[in-house]
């Protein structure tokens, strides 16, 4: 795989050390620098790019707000966090908007480029310990509609899977207990994730709590 990353941040020394850093690595075929959520949408706008890795908290249009309107620009796009922080509420919210995980920015430059590669191919960047305390802020909210509701779309098969999911489950997990091949668990992965409308695994987790199909342990 060779991909093409937009490195997001207003630090410059950061945002350039970075660049150099990735730009090592042989799976990584072109990488861009922008300082501003401003800038970062105009490029993609006018350029090619797989991945965003995105500054969260930067002036003017933040992380946030430009995940959100990168991925309008471009919905294939894939968007990796990154945060001085471990976990807060904002990376919460990025992740709502379709951010694809986070990493700290103490990563190692491996780090983020596997990562990079990772939300490239598809999958998210989030650990189980980060994945819990993105439950932790929807805890709190009344379900959006009835659970039943929610599953109506699927078939009876998409719901075991979803369900399964929603627990974190792995793709070889669920064949296991569902007995099925992982070739048949993935097409229904990806039949799932088109009908929730959601774009990888984690924004399933936090679909399943927002609507009350799965509850949270006291």
């Amino acid at each position: 795989m060779s991909i093409r990353v937009l490195l997001v941040d207003d630090q410059e020394l950061f945002r350039d050390a970075v660049a150099v850093m990735l730009a090592r690595d042989e799976r990584i075929a072109e990488v861009a620098t922008v300082g501003s959520g401003e800038e970062a949408i105009e490029h993609v706008r006018a350029h090619t790019v797989d991945v965003v890795l995105m500054d969260i908290r930067m002036p003017g249009i933040d992380g946030i707000a430009a995940t959100r309107e990168v991925l309008r620009v471009r919905p294939g796009l894939r968007v990796l966090v990154l945060t001085t922080f471990d976990l807060d509420e904002y990376v919460y919210a990025a992740i709502r908007e379709g951010a694809s995980g986070f990493l700290t920015k103490d990563a190692s430059a491996a780090e983020l480029a596997d990562a990079a590669v990772a939300v490239a191919a598809g999958e998210q960047v989030l650990s189980p310990r980060a994945t819990a305390a993105v439950i932790g802020f929807v805890r709190g909210g009344s379900p959006k509609v009835d659970p039943d509701v929610a599953l109506a779309g699927l078939s009876a098969r998409e719901q075991d899977v979803a369900l399964a999911l929603a627990t974190g489950a792995s793709n070889e997990e669920i064949a296991r207990t569902l007995f099925l091949s992982v070739n048949t668990v993935k097409t229904h992965v990806k039949a799932v994730l088109a009908r929730l409308g959601v774009p990888d695994r984690v924004h399933v987790v936090i679909w399943a709590y927002e609507n009350g199909v799965l509850r949270p342990r006291a």
